[in-house]
């Protein structure tokens, strides 16, 4: 396999290794909510108020079933990476193979039920009755996409487990510069509302994936893969080591989304504005954290790699540069977020009452960030070790226990209204993050078996 597609990160200096890994990552992530907040900033500006509180409420749904495709992405990534890792070259063929039918099935099965269930979903969040019709109409549209979003991811993930940075970055490139150019043209120029805004997003993420399948095709002797037929047979090893490892990390995805659907629904019994605020406020908030998050996308490869291997102290190093790197970047966002908070609630809002709102939510929403510093190390170590089901409990204390209980807490048992709701959604990573780090630095996880020695 050609070193343009794969990398070895099982020797060399893990630092400028961890820092050069991650930085496409971090441009990937800026970009791909960079693309997504488009529609944001234009329905604003061009729908108003209704109009943000609808895509805001209607992408969390979508998110959940994409977060939960991702999930079974994320494993594929890990196996692929611990086989690479203890060189097993020739079994990585059928594991793409077998991950590419998995997710796409998937991905299908959530088409289905949301459009079938779409009325029933849409009352159980208590939308606004301003933002009803927008909100059902953005729902189908992306939906009827979902396959091209869990493709592109599909597809990132298996080269992330290579150690290739470079063509995710270059393949969501593409999605958001289709996505800018039709939003522009569809919901600004044509007038199609919150629908164009979804119509520009799905045709965005169709064409990357389209691409990135013909790119891999066209390197196909490099990448890997061979593309046969016979390659996309799913082969029942490969379906139960997907699935073991996959199910906890889908459900771990889907109870965060699925806590997040929760905490919106008690928001939007405040009112529209206060919908519409923490819409916008959690885009902004995935801008900061999907950035750092580009960390722990490199991190998990490069820990998978050497644990697959064997080198369990190269490992623990990559965890350690990670929380490095990350107290850097969240030092940097907070004080960003701190002087320039509310001037970022103006790009996507002209409404005066969203920008006093705004306040309220910064003030919340910083609580969260150091919670996040320590994921970025811990939790890359727990997905890449391969401890789905830890992190499947760790995932129900943030997103089930915390995120929706302390939400509950601060902003109705004890009346703090918007405020409290989004402490709650702040404090809550918390949940992942003390208890991953203890298992870290506890080290009872060296007695673990490899996933690669089962590969």
């Amino acid at each position: 396999m050609a070193r343009s597609i794969s990398k070895d990160f099982t020797n060399g200096n893990i630092a400028k290794q961890l820092i050069l890994f991650a930085l496409p990552f971090m441009a990937s992530n800026a970009l791909l909510v960079f693309y997504s907040t488009i529609d944001m900033i234009i329905v604003g500006k061009f729908v108003g108020t209704a109009g943000l509180s609808a895509v805001s409420q209607s992408s969390q749904i979508v998110n959940f079933a994409t977060m939960v495709c991702l999930g079974f992405s994320n494993a594929g990534q890990v196996l692929l990476a611990q086989a690479m890792g203890a060189g097993k070259r020739k079994e990585m063929n059928d594991i793409i193979g077998t991950l590419f039918i998995f997710v796409s099935a998937v991905a299908l099965v959530f088409t289905v039920i949301i459009l079938a269930l779409q009325n029933q979903i849409l009352t159980v969040m208590k939308i606004p009755r301003e933002s009803y019709e927008m909100a059902r109409e953005y729902l189908v549209i992306c939906a009827v996409g979902l396959i091209f979003t869990a493709g592109y991811n599909m597809v990132s993930a298996v080269l992330r487990g290579m150690g290739d940075a470079k063509r995710p970055f270059m393949f969501i490139g593409i999605a958001s510069v289709v996505n800018l150019v039709l939003d522009i043209i569809f919901t600004g120029l044509l007038g199609w509302g919150v629908a164009g805004a979804a119509w520009a997003t799905i045709v965005g993420q169709a064409v990357s994936f389209i691409f990135s399948l013909y790119y891999l095709y066209r390197r196909r002797h490099d990448f890997g893969f061979d593309f046969k037929g016979e390659s996309f047979i799913p082969k029942g090893k490969y379906i139960g080591m997907i699935a073991n490892l996959g199910t906890p990390m889908a459900i771990q995805s889907g109870f965060i989304n699925l806590s997040m659907l929760v905490v919106n629904s008690l928001i939007n019994n405040v009112g529209v504005v206060a919908s519409a605020t923490f819409g916008v406020g959690v885009r902004i908030d995935d801008i900061v954290n999907k950035i750092s998050q580009g960390i722990q996308y490199a991190a998990v490869p490069m820990i998978s790699q050497n644990i697959g291997s064997g080198n369990n102290e190269r490992a623990k190093k990559v965890v350690k540069y990670a929380i490095m790197y990350s107290i850097a970047l969240t030092v940097f966002f907070m004080v960003l977020y701190i002087t320039l908070g509310k001037y970022l609630f103006m790009i996507f809002s002209d409404d005066p009452l969203v920008h006093e709102m705004s306040s309220e939510f910064i003030k919340a929403i910083l609580w969260m960030f150091p919670a996040f510093t320590i994921m970025r190390g811990s939790g890359a170590f727990v997905q890449g070790i391969g401890n789905a089901k830890l992190s499947m409990v760790l995932a129900i204390l943030d997103g089930v226990v915390l995120r929706i209980g302390l939400s509950w807490l601060f902003g109705i048992f004890l009346g703090w209204g918007f405020y409290g709701f989004v402490l709650g959604y702040g404090l809550a990573p918390y949940g992942y993050a003390i208890p991953s780090i203890i298992y870290f630095l506890a080290g009872k996880w060296q007695k673990r078996k490899a996933l690669a020695e089962d590969i």
